[in-house]
C-alpha cells in the first residue's frame, strides 16, 4: 500500500511539474532588422554583361554584387534594372551602418586568344593599363578613363578593376600563383600573364575598350 501512494505521489508530482513548464513563457527569438537595399540602374545601350559592385563611402570597393551577368539575373522593371543589396560585404559580414554607392560596367563581349606558354624569365608585365571607355550616352559623359589590372580566384583568371571589381574571365586559374598585364600591339587589346613560378602562361584580350560604366547613386545603410 504504502509503495502503490508513494508511485502515485511521485507521479503527480512528475505531470504538475510538466504543466508548470508549459505554462512557463518560452523565450523568443531576437528578430534581425532586415537591411536590404534596392540598387536599380538604366542599362547603358550596348549588349554584354554586367559587373556591379558597392563601394564604402571612402570609394573602396566592398561588396561584388554581380560579376559578368545576364540582363536576366536582375528584377527587369519598366525602366529600369534593379537587385537588392543585404548590407554584408564579401566574406558574410554586416557593414557598418554609413553611407555607401554603387557602380558598374556593361562590357561587350571580347576575342580571348589562344593561350601560349613562355619561361618566366621571358614574361613581364605590369601592374595595370589605363584603357578609355566608350561614353555612356544616358549620363552625358565624355569618354571615361579606367585603370584595370589582371587577378584570379580559385577557378578562373580575369580582368579586372584596379579596386579589384572582376570585368571578364580569359582563362582557367589552374595553378597560377600570381597574374599580371601589359598592354597589347595596340591601345584596344591587352596581354595577360598567369606564372606559378616556372612558366608563364599568356594570353591576349582584344577589344577591352568595348565597355560602359554606369552609375547606380548613393544610398545609406542603417
Amino acid at each position: 500500500m504504502t509503495k502503490t501512494v508513494l508511485a502515485l505521489t511521485i507521479g503527480f508530482l512528475a505531470v504538475s511539474f510538466l504543466r508548470a513548464q508549459e505554462t512557463l513563457p518560452s523565450p523568443s527569438p531576437t528578430a534581425t532588422p532586415s537591411r536590404s537595399i534596392r540598387i536599380s540602374f538604366v542599362p547603358p545601350p550596348l549588349e554584354g554583361k554586367i559587373s556591379l559592385g558597392v563601394y564604402s563611402e571612402w570609394g573602396q570597393l566592398v561588396r561584388v554584387l554581380h560579376q559578368e551577368a545576364e540582363f536576366d539575373e536582375f528584377t527587369i522593371g519598366a525602366d529600369a534594372l534593379s537587385t537588392k543589396w543585404d548590407g554584408k560585404d564579401d566574406y558574410d559580414y554586416d557593414l557598418p551602418p554609413g553611407k555607401y554607392s554603387a557602380h558598374g560596367f556593361l562590357v561587350a563581349p571580347m576575342k580571348i586568344g589562344a593561350e601560349t606558354i613562355t619561361s618566366s624569365a621571358v614574361a613581364s608585365g605590369a601592374s595595370s593599363v589605363r584603357i578609355k571607355l566608350i561614353a555612356n550616352p544616358l549620363e552625358n559623359n565624355e569618354r571615361p578613363t579606367v585603370d584595370i589590372c589582371a587577378g584570379f580566384d580559385d577557378d578562373d583568371g580575369y580582368l579586372q578593376t584596379i579596386d579589384g571589381l572582376p570585368l571578364v574571365t580569359v582563362a582557367k586559374r589552374q595553378d597560377a600563383k600570381s597574374a599580371s598585364l601589359a598592354a597589347g600591339r595596340d591601345n584596344k587589346s591587352v596581354i595577360v600573364f598567369l606564372s606559378n613560378g616556372a612558366n608563364v602562361r599568356q594570353v591576349e584580350v582584344s577589344g577591352i575598350t568595348k565597355m560602359m560604366a554606369f552609375d547606380c547613386g548613393t544610398f545609406e545603410l542603417k
